[in-house]
């Protein structure tokens, strides 16, 4: 039976570790877990139990560069004297342990001044002697306690990050504007209710009703701006959307009032006006509200190295900026690295990772003389390679050419925008039919009239339904961890009719893989020395391996250990002579399509561990559920898992495999040329002009903090087998702002009766139009939380 690690909570069936009375599930989280009791922190485990997280054992060496000058200067915020301030992003920051462990981070190291965590934004700020303790020391000992920093060219370029709060000031100063407003309006109205005269009010109503002016001039004009800029944008695109009718309400409301206190006919609507104006800004804001710590644009620049190791002819390496790199220039690339420009191999075995860009899982061997592209990862000993593109003309970067990323969203095409066209027109109808006969019967009633129709019409009960339920949704959404771009993404996802898949890290686990045995039984002894010496090679498949096999660890010397790269390579443990590498490398035939590890002893071939992809929970179950979309199944991998998948999607319309970035993105465009709302989900940055062109892109990703393309919704990894109630929800909220458009249309009619008959005072019309507004909100706030909950449990 699986124990939990004390320090990080991931199970214990792999790799069992004990000390003091506790269960470990490696030597890096024993080792955290010593540190911080040596330093007396050990009460970090009080404040959330199994919170701490897992060290990574990339190589320790690959934050050397952060030492050079330059490099030094443009990651640290500030360096004087010994001090220097640096920011650090750590997506890893999940919980308040961790934030509490990393502002102790004084405690465990006297050289560090003081840090500060900001949990919304994921980074760290830390103040530290730069002369006692190195900026690549420092990450390092982050890495060490499981916070590794991400250091790349998006961090490095130190874009202020700026909070817009012109939204916030043009509600403050509307609800400014309102409270007061409401103040000096209050006499006067209570004297028309009560129908007595007050000597005192009426000595001072015209100083109030001119204060009551100035109060709600600035909201017209100011807080209400972004409604005549979306009305004019509109119109500018032959579009009449919701802002137009408000910006005529809001209009005629405004000059209704200056003419009834100019002609003393009454103290007019500027406290309404204020209200009315208060209540859509705080629905704007709330639609506006967005996950900060997330980032739906993303390119290759959080995704490349922000230096590289420069080898002159002579032999002598420096570390330069990425952008000083020029074509013919050498480069040193180390185990784990990333290969930041497409070069040509000098010196070393290539054995590259292009998964991240392809797709395919397997790695490619590259020989001195071969092309390497962008983005591939080494896997193995440290090569040589020549430039021959700059960053900006690799193949990586070219992925961010298509035209998918140069869509524009205009914001235009809401359901709210679509219903304006022809309640602007129906509106300016009736008014107009209304004015000409009032004109002709009662000159000056025709005035009241206009005024009461363009009031009592003004849709800000229409604009408000939308804002506000979809802000719930995204809510609600984001809370099970699916992170919705904005409120039209919710409206596109109630449209989707075809769904296509990336295979690899989105139906799949992105690093755990099903392994069975082929051959004869290994021994006991055998298999305790090809633990040890599988814990000698970075190779991906032997780190698998190594946790696959359940035996005790005990670790033997290895002699003679030499390692070919991208075949495999050969150890002596205990005077047995072992071969671990591809068929060809021990000598063996190969299956085509198939991902294996070949074993020999002394000569002896003993057999193959054979790797399939291990595919998330209850991905049969999901499909099903998904019977009513169109599904495809696109993989840059090979079809050796064809028949499994047409097992697990029996409903499946196409299967692609080996399909590069753009046949991915040709596919859907494909698609959508055929008239198809799609929804792409993908993993990884081959993936990325893909979701770009859908009208819907899913990244998948397990940390929704780490590295994702560019897309209009992140989830969570372990919830994508709930993605029909996402859909689900989605459609239901479309429901929901139909069925208040409905009330909102209703209380229109209602209130337009009474207007154009007469019957409907332009004072009674200004009353209602924020009862209206209220109500709308109360129920959509109801509507929305019952719909939810019926697909998830509610907090």
């Amino acid at each position: 039976m699986s124990e939990n690690c004390f320090h990080c909570g991931q199970t214990t069936d792999k790799e069992l570790i004990n000390f003091d009375e506790k269960s470990f599930c490696c030597n890096g989280c024993k080792s955290v877990y010593e540190i911080l009791n040596m330093n007396n922190l050990g009460n970090f485990y009080e404040l959330n139990k199994s919170s701490g997280i897992r060290p990574n054992d990339d190589n320790t060496s690959q934050f050397d560069y952060l030492d050079t000058p330059e490099v030094f200067a443009k990651v640290t915020d500030f360096s004087e004297g010994n001090t220097s301030l640096v920011t650090l992003k750590i997506p890893v920051i999940h919980c308040s342990s961790c934030i509490w462990l990393l502002e102790s981070l004084q405690t465990l190291n006297g050289n560090i001044n003081y840090s500060q965590v900001n949990f919304t934004r994921k980074n760290v700020q830390i103040s530290f002697n730069h002369q006692e303790l190195k900026l690549s020391e420092l990450a390092k000992f982050l890495m060490n306690l499981g916070y590794k920093p991400v250091i790349n060219l998006e961090t490095a370029d130190k874009k202020e990050e700026t909070f817009d709060k012109t939204l916030i000031v043009k509600l403050a100063i509307a609800g400014f504007a309102f409270g007061n407003g409401m103040f000096f309006s209050y006499p006067e109205y209570a004297e028309q209710v009560m129908g007595t005269t007050d000597y005192w009010m009426d000595t001072y109503k015209n100083m109030f009703r001119f204060i009551m002016f100035l109060l709600a001039t600035p909201v017209v004009f100011y807080s209400a701006s972004d409604y005549f800029k979306s009305a004019w944008f509109g119109l500018k695109n032959k579009i009449v959307n919701i802002d137009v009718p408000i910006v005529l309400g809001v209009l005629m409301l405004y000059g209704r009032s200056i003419y009834e206190v100019l002609t003393d006919y009454g103290p007019g609507y500027f406290d309404t006006l204020c209200g009315l104006l208060f209540f859509m800004l705080l629905g704007k804001l709330f639609q506006k509200r967005t996950y900060s710590a997330l980032s739906y644009d993303r390119d290759y620049k959080s995704f490349y190295p922000i230096a590289v190791t420069k080898v002159d002819f002579d032999g002598k390496q420096q570390n330069i900026l990425l952008n000083e790199l020029k074509i013919g220039d050498r480069i040193m690339v180390r185990n784990q690295e990333i290969i930041p420009v497409d070069a040509i191999l000098i010196q070393g075995e290539g054995n590259i990772d292009n998964s991240f860009i392809t797709g395919e899982s397997a790695s490619i061997p590259k020989k001195p003389g071969d092309k390497i592209f962008a983005g591939g990862k080494q896997v193995g000993s440290v090569l040589e390679l020549e430039v021959i593109k700059n960053v900006n003309q690799s193949y990586l970067t070219q992925l961010w050419n298509k035209e998918a990323f140069k869509k524009f969203e205009t914001g235009l095409d809401t359901m709210t925008n679509d219903l304006s066209k022809y309640f602007t027109f129906i509106i300016l109808g009736i008014t107009l039919i209304a004015g000409i006969y009032w004109g002709q019967h009662d000159f000056e009633k025709m005035f009241q009239v206009v005024a009461a129709i363009l009031i009592v019409a003004c849709p800000c009960a229409l604009a408000l339904s939308a804002p506000f339920t979809l802000g719930h949704i995204m809510r609600i959404m984001g809370r099970n961890k699916f992170y919705v771009k904005d409120t039209l993404t919710i409206e596109k996802l109630a449209k989707i009719d075809t769904l296509v898949f990336d295979k690899t890290g989105t139906i799949t686990h992105n690093k755990k893989a099903n392994v069975f045995f082929e051959g004869e039984e290994i021994s006991e002894f055998d298999l305790k020395n090809l633990k040890s010496l599988l814990k000698n090679s970075n190779h991906p498949l032997s780190k698998s391996l190594y946790h696959f096999l359940e035996i005790e660890e005990e670790y033997f010397p290895i002699d003679h250990f030499t390692e070919t790269p991208g075949k495999g390579y050969i150890g002596n443990v205990r005077g047995k002579n072992y071969k671990i590498g591809s068929a060809s490398f021990i000598g063996q035939p190969s299956k085509n399509l198939e991902t294996a590890v070949y074993i020999s002893r002394d000569g002896q071939f003993l057999g193959k561990y054979i790797f399939t992809n291990e595919y998330r929970e209850n991905m049969s179950d999901m499909f099903s559920e998904l019977n009513d979309y169109q599904t495809h199944i696109l993989s840059g991998d090979n079809s050796s898992e064809e028949s499994s998948l047409k097992h697990l999607v029996p409903n499946v319309d196409k299967m692609k495999f080996n399909q590069s970035p753009e046949d991915k993105l040709n596919f859907i465009k494909a698609l959508q040329d055929d008239h198809k709302k799609v929804a792409m989900l993908g993993d990884g940055l081959n993936d990325a002009g893909a979701l770009k062109q859908s009208n819907v892109g899913i990244a998948v990703a397990d940390d929704t903090h780490s590295f994702t393309p560019s897309s209009d919704v992140i989830m969570g990894g372990n919830q994508i087998n709930e993605l029909k109630k996402y859909f689900d929800l989605s459609k239901d909220a479309v429901k929901i702002v139909k069925f208040t458009f409905g009330i909102s249309l209703f209380y229109n009619v209602i209130g337009l009766s009474f207007a154009v008959t007469g019957h409907l005072s332009p004072l009674v019309a200004a009353i209602l139009m924020p009862i209206s507004s209220i109500s709308v909100v109360i129920f959509t706030s109801l509507a929305t939380w019952i719909r939810s909950a019926k697909y998830f449990k509610i907090n």
